[in-house]
């Protein structure tokens, strides 16, 4: 048995043999051509972008018909490189002037073109390499006349392992006949994350070279949750995952009833427990697994890897439908956080050194207003479609604030001067995600209606550990004396100001930590959404008072392990033994 550790991509629990894909590159050979032949591999070369964008149209009807309007959008960059006029001129150019064959030219255009983008400081351009080499496979195939790989002819329920999955792969597969994904490389918004997200498919990806560690038909257990593949684990482990699948499963189907209700303890402290989401089809998994709202609303989604900004109109419908389907519930739209880790595919926007330190999230939206002007009116018209609060992240101190409220105020006035409907009481908020923020929140407090606290990033900047940086992951913790103290301050300063403070940072979704924070004060934990269940479940078995003392002994502990220690120990005591260990802390 052997465990390998990557990033969660989708939530869930999946078990099952592998089938393993493993596309080599192609041998593309270098053939000398008489002049004569000039005309003809230029005729071949248009014939294999038309049946290529052919299949490209095939796949996307698909999608956009099973998943959604807006994952068939991502194969937009695919017919970008197919009529990309610099690349195919440059093709011709091969073709003429060396005197070669047509798939040895466009090979060498290609592997231009991708060289290019690894250059660029830019996780999510590297990452939307895979979307050119799998149009550049797809093209080449069609003119070596090869058949390209599918999923679609899977024959039983199997765990995919691939280095990683393109595309029109992804859109290939059969639901029904795919128990899990893992992969050696990507991330959370990769392609195969956003999809098997939609699709509710456990999938871990960021494996590293777990593609060539795993042989075909292993038996491999993918905790989604966790991010831990297991490798051919033993029958206990087994029969262990397998109790916990079926105790979600019964979770999931209890969500559906009216006795799985609001998350209130024993003693009668009642609690919000809701979803983060980044995109419109997650819609369902939010009504899944029974969230009170949606706590998150990350919007970067809709303008990343666009060649043009999207319009006032365009977000205005990805909001309303979102606010309209999730009527009565809230849904707490956080205004652009690009930077970071997520970069405008735009040559206005600089690399940085320090990306996560530098010119992002409200810092960007503050230097750019015609951008925040544009997201902030059509936040503010998707209001009058349903329950909207809107949020600003990174605040770092109240001059930031006030600024972003003074451009909410001036759009409130153009559209009541153009009778456009809104909330003219909507509710905003703040992420405190900076420790300038945290320290001051009770001055904060007075200017918002609520607090968001985003513990990703907190715990990072607080702790002074980049949090995608392996050599130093083992700092990261977020049940560190330093963090929860601040997260305290925070919690302090809201109820000073009576306003009511949640979480939609990972560190809500940890039980012994979501127990923790329940005694420190907080009102609403915003969350992955097949984390709900469980967090609920947990509010519901335990008293506030005992949460409260619990909270109370870990504030005066030295380190985070005598924390998780002393947490681990006291739900154990607390909890019956077999929902103790369904929560896998």
């Amino acid at each position: 048995m052997v465990k390998y550790k990557g990033i969660v991509a989708s939530g869930g629990v999946g078990i099952g043999e592998t089938y393993l894909i493993r596309e080599d590159e192609l041998f593309v050979p270098k053939k000398k051509i008489d002049y004569s032949k000039i005309s003809r591999e230029i005729y071949r070369f248009e014939e294999a972008l038309i049946k290529t964008r052919r299949q490209i149209s095939s796949i996307q009807e698909k999608i956009s018909k099973e998943i959604g309007f807006d994952h068939g959008r991502i194969f937009e960059a695919h017919f970008l490189v197919l009529e990309d006029r610099m690349l195919i001129e440059d093709v011709i150019k091969q073709i003429k002037n060396n005197r070669v064959n047509v798939e040895y030219a466009f090979s060498q255009s290609i592997k231009k073109y991708i060289d290019t983008l690894l250059k660029l400081n830019d996780e999510y351009l590297r990452e939307r390499v895979v979307d050119i080499k799998d149009i550049a496979r797809r093209v080449i195939k069609v003119m070596l006349k090869e058949k390209s790989a599918s999923l679609i002819n899977l024959k039983n329920k199997r765990v995919i392992v691939a280095h990683d999955l393109t595309p029109s792969q992804t859109a290939d597969i059969p639901k029904e006949k795919v128990v899990a994904f893992i992969t050696d490389v990507g991330g959370r918004t990769s392609h195969t994350a956003i999809i098997a997200r939609s699709l509710g498919i456990p999938a871990v990806v960021g494996l590293k070279n777990i593609s060539k560690k795993i042989n075909e038909n292993d038996k491999v257990i993918v905790d989604g949750f966790s991010g831990t593949v297991i490798v051919k684990p033993s029958k206990k482990i087994v029969g262990d995952y397998k109790k916990k699948i079926a105790k979600y499963s019964k979770e999931i189907k209890a969500a559906k009833k009216p006795k799985i209700g609001k998350a209130v303890t024993k003693d009668g402290k009642q609690i919000d427990v809701s979803a983060n989401i980044e995109l419109p089809e997650e819609l369902n998994l939010v009504k899944k697994y029974g969230a009170d709202g949606i706590g998150l609303y990350r919007t970067e989604y809709i303008f990343l890897g666009k060649r043009k900004l999207p319009t006032e109109e365009e977000q205005y419908k990805a909001y309303s439908n979102v606010a309209k389907k999730s009527k009565p519930e809230s849904v707490i739209i956080r205004t652009i956080d690009i930077g970071g880790d997520k970069f405008l595919s735009r040559p206005d926007v600089p690399q940085e050194m320090s990306p996560f330190l530098g010119w992002r999230a409200i810092r960007f939206c503050l230097a750019r207003p015609a951008i925040f002007k544009a997201q902030i009116r059509a936040i503010l018209r998707a209001s009058a479609e349903g329950n909207v609060k809107m949020m600003f992240p990174m605040i770092s101190g109240v001059e930031e604030l006030l600024k972003a409220k003074k451009m909410v105020s001036l759009c409130k006035k153009e559209l009541s001067g153009e009778k456009k409907k809104f909330d003219k009481n909507i509710k905003i908020g703040a992420m405190i995600e900076v420790p300038s923020a945290a320290l001051t929140a009770d001055v904060l407090a007075k200017e918002c209606d609520f607090f968001s606290i985003g513990t990703n990033d907190l715990i990072q900047y607080s702790l002074a550990v980049d949090r995608a940086n392996e050599k130093v992951a083992y700092l990261y913790e977020p049940g560190h004396p330093g963090v929860l103290r601040l997260i305290k301050n925070i919690i302090n300063g809201a109820y000073g100001a009576k306003i009511w403070v949640g979480m939609c940072g990972e560190m809500s979704a940890e039980p012994s930590l979501a127990f923790l924070l329940l005694g420190l004060g907080l009102d609403e934990f915003s969350m992955p959404p097949p984390q709900v269940l469980k967090i609920k479940e947990l509010i519901q078995r335990v008293t506030f008072k005992d949460a409260q003392a619990a909270a109370e002994k870990a504030l005066n502990l030295s380190t985070a392990k005598e924390i998780e220690k002393y947490l681990k120990g006291r739900l154990r005591k607390l909890l019956d033994k077999d929902f103790f260990n369904f929560l896998n802390i």
